[in-house]
């Protein structure tokens, strides 16, 4: 998948993601040792920074989105079906098409 697809694909997701409601009852939750809005907050923050920089994620960037899947892979595993599961799993969809494609980060 060229950026252009892959951009395209992940602002429509993001759009639809942003018409989602936070999970009911989680605000202030974490799971995993992981604050849930915080972890939602960081990884949408830098999907919108890739979106809005036209497919380009700078090196800081990079590490943060990296260092949310990352989390996102711990606190997964742990949900149960009241926390959401499927709005997690698109976050991190999301977040995962922006960290493999082919302009995911510049290097400087």
């Amino acid at each position: 998948m060229n950026n252009e697809t892959v951009l395209a694909a992940v602002s429509q997701l993001y759009q639809e993601f942003r018409q989602l409601p936070f999970p009911a009852g989680l605000a202030g939750a974490d799971r995993a040792g992981f604050d849930l809005v915080m972890l939602d907050s960081d990884t949408a923050g830098w999907v919108f920074t890739w979106i809005k920089n036209g497919g380009e994620l700078e090196a800081r960037g990079r590490t943060g989105l990296l260092r949310c899947i990352a989390r996102l892979d711990l606190v997964i595993p742990v949900l149960s079906e009241a926390d959401a599961p499927e709005y997690w799993h698109r976050l991190r969809e999301m977040a995962r098409l922006v960290a493999e494609s082919p302009h995911g980060h510049q290097v400087g």
